[in-house]
């Protein structure tokens, strides 16, 4: 029994990268369509006005460290000639606040220089993700700012991809039954002509609420795409397994006629002749339908031209094109099976 929504391929993460100061960029490391591992060196900006604003934050660090160390000496002698009576109580506490307030400098010109670190290793941007980088939307030599709105790439992850993908709210609670005992749902992504499987997945999770102008909830399948047969944003048809039946008779759709008050089938007996039978129909999976009653496996049924039979008709039943020797018109049969 499945389940079938279309969905669309969504990455799991997909990654614009910007600029995270002004500057010229140098130099690509990258070609368009590349799969790069998190860490990968991709682009790198002109370091030289950072390194310089950072030498002058370490300059400026060890001027103040070397005021503040001579500082701490003369604290030390003082705190030795006040109780001496050599030097005024005043004095002391004038160099207990100097020094302090050297230490407030020192800290602040280590904050500067950690700073001008930072903007310098902003200088080379590195991959955030693993994932296939899209095409180059800045050239080198270009000025690139912090507060420019365009990405310089834009990097998707491939593998795992997931597929997002709708349901009936009416199917909502078969599934959620199957996810509280534990279960793992396999999911398949077909093409959107359900010509071809692409991918098997697993259910993943499924959104918080139903959207009450379609009556569908959104659901995430993951995949882990290891051949990439999955595309970002390629539509797709999902098929969520919710269960297996095994022992059920099974028949081909075509053969199942419905009226007004019931569902039956032309039987055909022994003899050739047909019987009206009623049955009981119960999970249709493609050209199959499950029937719960009315049937045995082995029971041969009308196909085509149904509508040439009635009750008592007497037909020639074939399959495949193989007559089996009784008299009246040839009408292809299905056979009930397991």
């Amino acid at each position: 029994m499945y389940f079938t929504g279309l969905g669309a391929v969504t990455p799991l993460n997909t990654v614009m990268v910007h600029s995270r100061v002004d500057g010229e960029l140098t130099a690509v490391h990258y070609q368009e369509g590349d799969m790069v591992k998190r860490h990968d060196l991709l682009v790198e900006l002109d370091p030289r006005p950072f390194a310089a604003a950072l030498l002058q934050a370490q300059g400026a660090l060890a001027r103040d460290q070397a005021t503040l160390a001579n500082a701490r000496i003369d604290l030390a002698r003082y705190q030795v000639l006040v109780p001496q009576k050599a030097v005024p109580e005043q004095t002391l506490a004038t160099q207990e606040a100097l020094v302090k307030q050297l230490e407030g400098t020192v800290e602040l010109d280590q904050g500067a220089v950690d700073a001008a670190q930072t903007n310098l290793d902003y200088t080379k941007i590195s991959a955030p993700i693993d994932g296939r980088v899209g095409l180059r939307l800045v050239d080198p030599g270009n000025i690139v700012h912090a507060s420019d709105t365009n990405p310089m790439l834009v990097i998707t992850q491939i593998q795992p991809i997931s597929v997002i993908f709708t349901l009936s709210e009416d199917q909502l609670p078969q599934v959620l039954d199957k996810l509280r005992g534990g279960q793992t749902l396999p999911v398949e992504a077909w093409e959107r002509d359900m010509s071809k499987k692409i991918a098997q997945g697993t259910l993943s999770t499924i959104d918080n609420l139903i959207d009450q102008t379609t009556g569908t909830v959104r659901i995430r399948a993951t995949f882990d795409n290891a051949g990439k047969e999955l595309f970002p944003n390629q539509f797709v048809n999902a098929r969520v397994l919710v269960e297996t039946k095994r022992g059920v008779v099974l028949l081909p759709s075509a053969a199942v006629q419905r009226g007004a008050t019931s569902t039956f089938v032309y039987l055909i007996n022994a003899d050739g002749t047909v019987t009206v039978r009623n049955v009981s129909a119960g999970v249709t999976e493609g050209d199959q339908s499950e029937i719960s009653s009315g049937l045995k496996p082995g029971d041969l049924v009308v196909m085509t031209g149904a509508d040439n039979v009635q009750e008592g008709s007497t037909v020639n039943p074939q399959i495949s094109g193989e007559e089996t020797g009784k008299s009246g018109a040839g009408k292809q049969k299905g056979r009930a099976k397991k």
